[in-house]
């Protein structure tokens, strides 16, 4: 079942090439159209308020469909939006071309996500849900640092010209390799809504939230950061982001096998490090030796934590687990939303590129504690998913 996840990993490579390369481009992007970095930086924020209103609306549009079928219609409106993304002639142009990219990437990761797991034995599904984000880790390792260097060199427009091509190859593997008998049950989505119910199921949804906005509070504006605290030029930024790619990577895998282990006990102990890395980054971003290790560091373990929660909110949400996938991508990116805009304000009312961090370690305190009191709650009800079917009792 390896190439199926391979065709997997091959979309969410792009996919995360296109979320995650703008970081780099921001300074590029600001002077072509002529806004201010902060007012580049909402470009994130449109993103990931595209997935978030996106995730709800695809889900029930594609809930009948096949699921291969499905994966390759989203993976076409990606390569799509990035075409649109690479025209664009002005700001709110490429807003909206962005924002159209946007709309497949919940349903995407969510459904794909619970394909992968499909595909293996069970205490084997989130290391095959964190291969599927291998192609995500990879995006950093090698699209978003090319890709920053392939814009800085030929102007931004050219990354997302070479984004949509990695998409049609993506659309052309799904096809190839992964499977037409994908177990899938329609039933009704609506009904199925009911899950969010589960007190369970929203805390984890809250925990991604929080999760991603301490990582985009700092990594939407880590170019500039570099540059401005730092004093690292523009071509030493591409390799930082290269190194961040590498550290997400090495995070992913490790993410995935501490799941497999000890899911809970082993989020809480990252986020806990989170906030500890955080706290230290500070101090080390006038030292360009002391500011790359503690971004290395930093990407270990801010990615470590996304095939845990992605992994927690299925095995919560049983009875739906599409549909709770899908929105835990919506819930992540509403947190990257909230992770840009928070540092764009904090920017625009005077904050320095130096403060993000503190506000990353605090978001990561918030996500310890809501963990905490998910683990206390299902010791308190003997098991994760003990409340009554509130989502399927008619389908």
């Amino acid at each position: 079942m390896q190439l199926p996840l391979l065709a997997l990993a091959m979309a969410s490579f792009g996919i995360g090439t296109t979320e995650f390369v703008i970081m780099g481009l921001l300074p590029e992007v600001a002077a072509d159209l002529g806004v201010t970095i902060p007012a580049a930086g909402m470009l994130v924020t449109g993103y990931a308020l595209g997935v978030v209103i996106g995730a709800p609306i695809v889900a029930i549009i594609t809930n009948p469909l096949p699921r291969k079928l499905t994966l390759m219609v989203l993976a076409s409106v990606f390569v799509l939006g990035n075409l649109l993304c690479a025209i664009a002639p002005d700001y709110w142009l490429l807003m909206g071309a962005r924002v159209v990219t946007a709309f497949c990437h919940g349903a995407f990761f969510g459904i794909g996500a619970v394909v992968a797991a499909s595909l293996v034995p069970p205490k084997q599904r989130a290391s095959a849900i964190a291969l599927m984000f291998a192609g995500l880790t990879l995006a950093n390792v090698l699209g978003v640092p090319l890709g920053t260097a392939l814009g800085q060199a030929l102007g931004w427009r050219s990354t997302f010209w070479a984004v949509v091509l990695i998409g049609i190859v993506a659309v052309s593997a799904i096809a190839i390799w992964v499977p037409r008998d994908i177990p899938h049950s329609a039933g009704n989505i609506l009904r199925e809504f009911g899950v969010l119910k589960r007190p369970q199921v929203a805390i984890t949804m809250l925990i991604s939230m929080f999760a991603s906005a301490n990582l985009f509070v700092v990594f939407t504006y880590i170019a500039p950061m570099l540059r401005d605290v730092t004093g690292l030029s523009p071509h030493a930024v591409t390799y930082v982001l290269l190194l961040f790619g590498v550290g997400i990577t090495i995070g992913n895998i490790l993410g995935g096998k501490l799941a497999d282990w000890r899911l809970m006990p082993s989020l809480m102990g990252m986020f806990l490090a989170l906030a500890v890395i955080l706290v230290a980054m500070v101090f080390a971003l006038p030292s360009p030796t002391l500011a790359v290790i503690a971004v290395f560091v930093w990407s270990i373990v801010v990615f470590a934590v996304v095939a845990p929660i992605q992994t927690r909110v299925v095995d919560a949400a049983v009875e739906a687990p599409n549909l709770a996938s899908t929105l835990n991508q919506g819930a992540f990116n509403l947190g990257n939303a909230a992770g840009a805009w928070i540092g764009g304000v904090a920017i625009t009312f005077g904050a320095s590129y130096a403060d993000l961090p503190w506000m990353g370690a605090l978001l990561s305190v918030g996500a310890l504690g809501l963990c905490m009191a998910s683990q206390a709650m299902e010791r308190r009800n003997g098991g994760l998913a003990t409340i009554p079917d509130v989502a399927c009792e008619e389908c």
